[in-house]
């Protein structure tokens, strides 16, 4: 929720009164069919996936993250925005039957964190494939900056209600402690996180982001070791991870693929339909080249007419005419 405000907060001070972005053409109906919608999502996934760190480890919860292919291709199938193709289906099988021998290996396992943290994980996935559903169809563009400032505020709400009705009755000001200079660190290492994935996408490419993705969660699965003691890896957590790790890798590969079949296809396509006119015209060209506007065959005059034309740009036509005046001139002399 802090997050969310300060977020929130920057956002506005960027768009309105620094004017480093312009913001979009927002009505009343695009906030309400789109904006709220995501937000709503986004807060739902946020609220269940910090609740889980008070039920299970930090480590435990990046190995469920892999899931999150699996929670998106879902909600993309029956949203309608993917198919339901063997080889992506096969993928997210293997990625479910890693994370499965993964818990299976957890020493502390919990069944109330393990779900808060798959709730989550399924609310991410159905944020992201309502932000392709409904804001493509509403024609919007939204960078970082934008999307928080649009984004942020309400998810705040959102995350506002479920604080004031389930953990400030529990909280008391007398034993809370606030520090100023932590809450804002951590406000702030939340917003260049956002700022930071749209500079690594503009400046590199989403292979790049996945790929670092990946990379991430090992560092944070071996640091949460050293952090964290309590934080027991096993062989089986190590052996189910690197399976579904390999799930992930060979979705982002397949995505990526399909990515590059689909930019491109419009080439493709424009070079077919240039092939095509060029053909239609040569073929138009010989029909008018057999017969002249009277009937009679033109081959000789179109030939004859050809010929000039292929000079006319080396001799211009003043200069003929000229030359055609003096010669005269010189017989009649």
């Amino acid at each position: 929720m802090i997050h969310m405000g300060f977020s929130g907060a920057v956002a506005f001070i960027l768009v309105r009164v620094l004017k480093v972005v312009a913001p979009v053409k927002m009505t009343f109906e695009i906030y309400a069919t789109c904006v709220v919608p995501i937000s709503a999502f986004f807060a739902s996934s946020l609220w269940f996936g910090n609740t889980a760190y008070l039920h299970i480890s930090v480590a435990f919860i990046q190995m469920l993250k892999a899931l999150m292919p699996v929670a998106t291709f879902v909600m993309a199938v029956i949203c309608g925005t993917d198919k339901l193709r063997c080889d992506l289906f096969l993928n997210m099988l293997v990625v479910s039957i890693g994370v499965a021998v993964s818990s299976y290996g957890e020493i502390h396992f919990n069944i109330v964190g393990t779900v808060y943290q798959v709730t989550g994980i399924f609310a991410e996935a159905l944020r992201l494939v309502l932000t392709q559903v409904l804001l493509q169809k509403k024609g919007l563009s939204l960078n970082p900056i934008t999307s928080l400032y649009y984004i942020a505020p309400c998810s705040f709400l959102f995350l506002f209600v479920p604080w004031y009705l389930l953990e400030q009755p529990a909280m008391e000001v007398q034993q809370l402690q606030f520090n100023f200079w932590i809450f804002f660190s951590n406000a702030l290492c939340a917003l260049a996180l956002n700022f930071s994935i749209f500079l690594v996408i503009g400046r590199t490419g989403a292979v790049t982001v996945r790929v670092a993705g990946v990379l991430k969660d090992w560092i944070l699965i071996a640091l949460s070791t050293v952090v964290f003691p309590e934080s027991t890896i096993t062989g089986l957590n190590i052996i189910g991870y690197a399976i579904a790790l390999c799930g992930v890798v060979m979705y982002n590969y397949l995505k990526v693929k399909d990515g590059r079949a689909m930019n491109q296809l419009p080439v493709d396509a424009a070079t077919e339909k240039t092939k095509s006119s060029i053909k239609d015209w040569k073929f138009d060209k010989k029909s008018s080249d057999v017969y002249d506007d009277n009937g009679n065959n033109g081959s000789g005059l179109n030939s004859a007419a050809h010929e000039v034309d292929e000079e006319a740009p080396l001799v211009p036509s003043s200069r003929l005419s000229h030359i055609g005046r003096t010669q005269t001139s010189n017989l009649g002399g």
